[in-house]
C-alpha cells in the first residue's frame, strides 16, 4: 500500500492500466489520482479511481481479497497477487511428517476423548443434582441476539469488522452480476423487491427505476453508515447498478427473510403473549438504535426513520423484527448540531403521520420533532400487533389499521378530525 499523499502538488491524474468488464476503459488505460489492482477470488482487476476513495479501497484486507495501490504512471501494469506461501513438501520430508504427525494426532484424539468423557459426567451430575427441574425455569425477555441468515463464509469474512456498512466498495459494484433473480415478491410505488441467490443463499433485492435515483441514493448513503448494523436493523449487503434491456436498473442488495413484512404476517397469523412482547421489544430495540447516537472515532449519527409502518417492518424466523426502508430517514449529528434531511422527494404514508405532520405544524428544523413522529408510528405499530394477539383464546379479527382507506388516497382532513386535531 502507498502513503497517502501529504501536500496539493501530488493532485495530478496518473495513466494507469485499466482492464475490467465495466466498459470503463479507454484503450486499456484510464486516469485517476491512484492506480490499483485487485484480485477477488480469482478474478483480476486494474484501474484507478480519485483521491476521495483511497481509504475505503486500499486498507481493504480479507480473506480472498487482494487489493494493491500505487501513484506512478503505469505502476499497476505488471502488478500480480503475491503466490500461496503453501509449498509442497518434498518426498523426503513426507517420512517425517508422518512420523511427528501420527502420534500428535493419536494423542489429540486421545486427549479430546478424555475431555469429551470428563464434560459428559459432569453434565449429568448437574442434571442429576437439578432433579430435571424444568417446569420451575422461568422464561426471561431478552435483547435480541441476531438471528440473520448467514451469507456463506465469503459474506462471513467481509463482515466480520462490526461497522455495518455491508461489503468493501470494490466487491460492491460487481454483486448485480454474481446475483440471479429468481422471483418477484413485492411491488410499490418505488419499485420491485425479488428474491435471489448469491453464493447459494438467498438475498433480497431491492430493484429502483433510474427515475427513483434520490431514493435509491439516499436509502444506500444511510445504510453505509458506520455503525449502524444491529439485529432488528434489516442487514445490508451491497448496492449497485446494472441494465436490463436498456434500461438502468438500481439495485439495493439487502438480507432475506421469507415470513415477510409484519403487515403481511398480521394477515394470516396471530400471536400468543410471548410472541407479542418479543415483536414489539425487537421493534423497539430497532427504533432507539436509530435514534441512538453513537459519539467516537467512528461513530453514528442519530437518524429518525420517518416512514415507520407494518409494511416496512420484516418478521425473522425467530418471531423477532427487524426494521427496513431508510429511504426518508434524517440525520443529525449532536457534535456539529447538523441536520440532514436529504434530497429525496417522497413522502412518508399518511395514515401514520403524526398529528403535528398532519396540520404542518412539526418544527422542521429540529431533530427531536422527527424521533417523536417515529414514536407515534411506533404506537400505531405496537397497536397492530396486539389486535392480533391472542388472549384468553380469542383474538381481533384480521381488519387492519386502516382497512377503510385501502382502496383510495386518504384524506388529511378526515384523519386529523379521528385522531381529534
Amino acid at each position: 500500500m502507498v502513503p497517502a499523499p501529504q501536500g496539493p502538488d501530488d493532485s495530478t491524474n496518473l495513466l494507469c492500466t485499466c482492464e475490467n468488464n465495466k466498459g470503463t476503459c479507454r484503450n486499456g488505460t484510464c486516469r485517476g489520482d491512484y492506480c490499483f489492482y485487485t484480485k477477488v477470488h480469482g478474478r483480476e482487476e486494474r484501474g484507478c479511481f480519485q483521491r476521495d476513495h483511497y481509504k475505503e479501497q486500499c486498507y481493504t484486507n480479507f480473506l480472498g481479497l487482494y487489493v494493491l495501490c500505487c501513484s506512478n504512471n503505469l505502476c499497476n501494469v505488471n502488478s500480480s497477487a503475491p503466490p500461496d506461501p503453501a509449498v509442497e513438501p518434498t518426498r523426503e520430508g513426507n517420512g517425517v511428517i508422518l512420523l511427528v504427525a501420527v502420534p500428535l494426532l493419536l494423542l489429540l484424539i486421545l486427549s479430546v476423548g478424555v475431555c469429551g468423557l470428563v464434560l459428559w459426567l459432569r453434565s449429568r451430575s448437574q442434571h442429576h443434582r437439578l432433579g430435571y427441574s424444568k417446569d420451575h425455569d422461568v422464561t426471561m425477555l431478552k435483547v435480541p441476539s441476531g438471528a440473520d441468515p448467514t451469507y456463506g463464509d465469503v459474506f462471513d469474512e467481509f463482515c466480520t469488522s462490526g461497522s455495518g456498512t455491508g461489503l468493501p466498495y470494490l466487491v460492491q459494484r460487481t454483486m448485480a452480476r454474481q446475483i440471479s433473480l429468481v422471483e418477484c415478491i413485492g411491488k410499490g410505488r418505488y419499485g420491485e423487491v425479488w428474491r435471489g441467490t448469491w453464493m447459494g443463499e438467498s438475498v433480497a433485492v431491492k430493484i429502483f427505476s433510474s427515475r427513483d435515483e434520490q431514493s435509491w441514493f439516499r436509502e444506500t448513503e444511510i445504510y453505509n453508515t458506520v455503525q449502524l448494523r444491529h439485529d432488528n436493523i434489516l442487514g445490508f449487503i451491497a448496492s449497485d447498478m446494472t441494465s436490463q434491456n436498456s434500461t438502468t436498473q438500481l439495485w439495493l442488495i439487502t438480507h432475506f427473510h421469507q415470513l415477510g413484512s409484519l403487515y403481511d404476517f398480521l394477515q394470516y397469523s396471530s400471536v400468543d403473549p410471548e410472541g407479542c412482547l418479543r415483536m414489539c421489544l425487537s421493534v423497539a430495540c430497532g427504533l432507539v438504535h436509530l435514534h441512538t447516537e453513537i459519539l467516537s472515532c467512528q461513530g453514528k449519527p442519530a437518524i429518525a426513520h420517518r416512514d415507520l409502518k407494518s409494511r416496512n417492518i420484516l418478521v425473522k424466523m425467530n418471531g423477532q423484527c427487524c426494521i427496513a426502508d431508510l429511504g426518508l430517514a434524517v440525520m443529525h449529528s449532536q457534535t456539529s448540531d447538523y441536520l440532514d434531511v436529504g434530497n429525496n422527494p417522497r413522502v412518508g404514508t399518511k395514515r401514520y403521520m403524526a398529528p403535528e405532520v398532519l396540520d404542518e405544524s412539526i418544527r422542521m428544523d429540529i431533530f427531536e420533532s422527527y424521533k417523536q413522529t417515529d414514536i407515534w408510528a411506533l404506537g400505531l405499530v405496537l397497536w397492530e400487533i396486539s389486535r392480533r394477539t391472542i388472549v384468553n383464546g380469542n383474538t381481533h379479527t384480521c381488519t387492519h389499521t386502516h382497512t377503510h382507506t385501502r382502496n383510495y388516497e386518504v384524506n388529511k382532513n378526515a384523519l386529523s378530525s379521528l385522531i381529534g386535531t
